[in-house]
């Protein structure tokens, strides 16, 4: 009972910092695979989809997000239950009395619910990771459970439940398997006889194979074409059939994805930072778990409270190991496996926020990876409770002064319990963020109908598919992935998708002067069932003239790249029936492929047009931190004043994630460019505004993206 209530109090602490849509990186992938029944990225994660599908239906919330959101709240506060009945076993078999085994469950609950990492991740589902979480604590509870079980057929039984959900959570995430090496230790040092009995042995393969059938959904589901069809592992190429989806080839697709071959990670023995600088990084993420690294906190203060949270869970695991041996073969093995063994086999880079001085001398990560150690930091407020306990006791029991004064004093201690969640409270919290989402919209909206908008990959691209999927906002806009047009399964995806119908109800403003045609042609005109739509690359040894109409683009000498092929064909096969426009104000990717002079920025996209930009009629030329852009003061002020992004972002405060601060700064960036283009124009009031609210946004969110006292030009 008492572990129920510790889950409820976690799980409405959960709702009320909840985010009320959704977020920066995987979380409008995993929103918009969950909804349509898709297939993610790599290892594709079919039991997560079966449970978000589920959770997107049931009426727990007024918004699909929100839904989805409450599966992540749920089952972190779930795993918070499970922590808590592991907590109470841990104090009852150290012979503490009941109503501090209670105390102290609580204590050590609280620490790991509230630690930075997985009360965030517990408020928006980003991933898959706390419901991962979830099954670790299950699977640790019931082995704590066959620990204490006599023999009989009850034990055998829950070792079966155990392989079946292991095989279960392995669909979720490869997570799902961190509790093995801790297992083994427990069976070897306990009970090592079981390993004898070939008929148990059976059936947990077999228990663990029926956890592993979901699966089977992928290529079944990949054979129909969803609209998010990561990596085609089905050999299907109309629809499901028996042969074909269940094919040698298709165990061989399904297999490199299961593997996350896409992303080539190197052997464990070719490390990519030493093995020091990986434990620092945990060290940093650790630091954030009781005061998370922000302007404006005092880092002696971070580290002070990190080194006790250190210390009190090492006493608690020493302590533990004095205790309660007995439930130690277990825990103790699972501490080093999410710690040590973790850091060692993830082998990441260095950490994007880690080692400073080093700067780009050394390789990093796109991002802060404190995510994948979760199952680290949550497990270690059970041990620090322990230490935390542990403290309380002594000083109940051998303190000097009156007892009832030491009584008072030891629950004082216990109430350090709360030091994460006051601390945490301001940067965990995502119940004011709704900017991912907003941005997305406008985005979108920045689109003329029916036109084909190339972005560059995660952050610019996962909250379209939410909106366009999960919420239906301008599914005309079809949304091809730069990072992805390398990939022939990927074009193929594009080539397959239908043609939907522009809502002229839900239509921005600026487009609705004008009636829209759908496009009758394909997007681009090359057969989706060839083997090899474009090369992986073509080689320029002198420089070549790319030319559609009057667009004529002056590309290497070097190497074109499958995605560049890729996005020529699309405009010789589309433009200008099909406007097309690239992400970000200056249009990056198409100036590489030497587009610039045919660009026209609208804030937050750039336009490609028919004929060079600096003799269009309506444009002014700018400069924008040393780029010349093209801008159409009248179209792009329309744009900016219809943007809900501003406002969201104003809401939300400050930008705690520097590595996804590219989207934010997508509109200072364009706001600036907006406002130069409208001073030149001569409409200075609203230039005036416009730079005004472009340089607040920069200060507000604290991006630093404009210099103190830098000017544009």
């Amino acid at each position: 009972m008492f572990a129920a209530i510790a889950a409820l109090l976690l799980l409405a602490l959960y709702r009320l910092t909840l985010a009320p849509t959704t977020a920066m990186w995987d979380t409008g992938e995993y929103m918009a695979v969950a909804y349509t029944m898709s297939l993610p990225h790599p290892p594709g994660n079919p039991l997560f989809v079966l449970l978000g599908r589920t959770a997107s239906l049931l009426p727990i919330a007024p918004t699909v997000a929100m839904r989805l959101n409450l599966l992540a709240a749920g089952a972190g506060a779930g795993s918070a239950g499970f922590w808590f009945l592991i907590g109470e076993r841990v104090l009852r078999g150290s012979g503490v009395s009941r109503p501090w085994r209670l105390a102290g469950a609580a204590a050590g609950t609280l620490l790991g619910a509230t630690a930075f990492t997985v009360w965030n991740q517990s408020v928006a589902n980003e991933k898959v990771y706390t419901i991962a979480l979830l099954f670790l604590t299950l699977i640790s509870w019931l082995a704590l459970r066959w620990l204490d079980e006599p023999e009989g057929d009850r034990r055998d039984r829950l070792l079966m439940v155990i392989a079946y959900l292991l095989g279960l959570g392995y669909t979720n995430h490869m997570a799902g398997f961190l509790p093995v090496p801790a297992l083994a230790a427990a069976v070897l040092l306990t009970r090592p006889q079981v390993l004898l009995r070939p008929g148990l042995m059976a059936a947990l393969l077999a228990s663990l194979a029926i956890g592993l059938t979901p699966i089977l959904t992928q290529p079944v589901r990949a054979a129909s074409s969803p609209p998010l069809n990561h990596g085609e592992i089905s050999a299907c190429q109309n629809g499901f059939h028996l042969g074909c989806t269940f094919s040698a080839e298709t165990v061989s697709r399904v297999r490199e994805y299961l593997g996350r071959q896409q992303y080539g990670k190197p052997s464990l023995l070719e490390r990519q930072a030493p093995l020091s600088a990986q434990m620092g990084m945990w060290w940093l993420y650790f630091r954030w778990q009781w005061l998370r690294d922000v302007p404006g906190r005092a880092v002696s203060l971070q580290v002070l409270l990190a080194s006790l949270m250190l210390g009190l869970g090492l006493y608690g695991v020493w302590r533990h190991w004095q205790a309660d041996r007995l439930t130690f073969t277990y825990l103790g093995p699972l501490l080093l496996t999410v710690t040590v063994l973790l850091v060692w086999y993830m082998n990441f880079r260095y950490g994007y926020s880690q080692a400073p001085p080093l700067g780009n001398s050394v390789p990093r990560e796109v991002r802060d990876r404190d995510y994948f150690f979760l199952w680290s930091y949550s497990a270690w407020g059970l041990w620090a409770g322990l230490g935390l306990t542990t403290v309380a006791l002594t000083i109940r029991g051998k303190g000097v002064g009156r007892p009832n004064l030491r009584a008072v004093f030891a629950v004082a201690i216990l109430g350090f319990a709360v030091v994460p969640l006051v601390t945490n409270a301001p940067d965990a919290s995502r119940a004011r963020q709704t900017f991912t989402r907003d941005a997305a919209v406008d985005v979108l909206n920045s689109v003329e109908p029916y036109g084909i908008l190339i972005t560059n990959g995660d952050n610019d691209t996962y909250p379209l598919w939410y909106a366009q999927q999960v919420e239906g906002v301008r599914k005309d806009v079809t949304v091809a992935v730069g990072s992805l047009l390398g990939l022939d399964w990927y074009v193929r995806e594009l080539l397959k998708r239908p043609v939907y119908r522009y809502d002229t109800v839900r239509s921005p403003a600026l487009f609705g002067d004008r009636t829209w045609a759908p496009p009758t042609k394909p997007l681009m005109a090359v057969d989706p069932a060839a083997p090899e739509l474009f090369p992986s690359y073509v080689e320029l040894r002198q420089p070549a003239l790319f030319t559609k109409d009057s667009i004529v683009a002056r590309v290497g000498p070097g190497v074109i790249t499958h995605d560049q092929l890729a996005v020529f064909q699309m405009i010789k096969d589309s433009f200008p029936v099909r406007s097309i426009y690239f992400m970000g104000p200056t249009g990056p990717y198409a100036r590489a492929l030497g587009l610039g002079p045919y660009l026209v920025d609208d804030g937050l996209v750039a336009r490609l047009v028919p004929r060079t930009s600096a003799g269009l009629p309506g444009t002014v030329p700018v400069r924008l931190f040393g780029d010349e852009v093209h801008i159409d003061p009248t179209r792009a002020l329309a744009l900016w004043d219809s943007f809900a992004g501003p406002a969201a972002l104003r809401r939300q405060g400050l930008w705690r994630d520097p590595a996804s601060a590219s989207m934010p700064a997508l509109y200072v960036a364009g706001g600036l460019a907006i406002a130069e283009a409208l001073r030149e124009s001569g409409a200075r009031d609203d230039a005036e505004r416009i730079t005004r609210e472009a340089l607040e946004l920069d200060r507000e969110s604290g991006l630093g993206f404009i210099p103190p006292g830098a000017r544009m030009n």
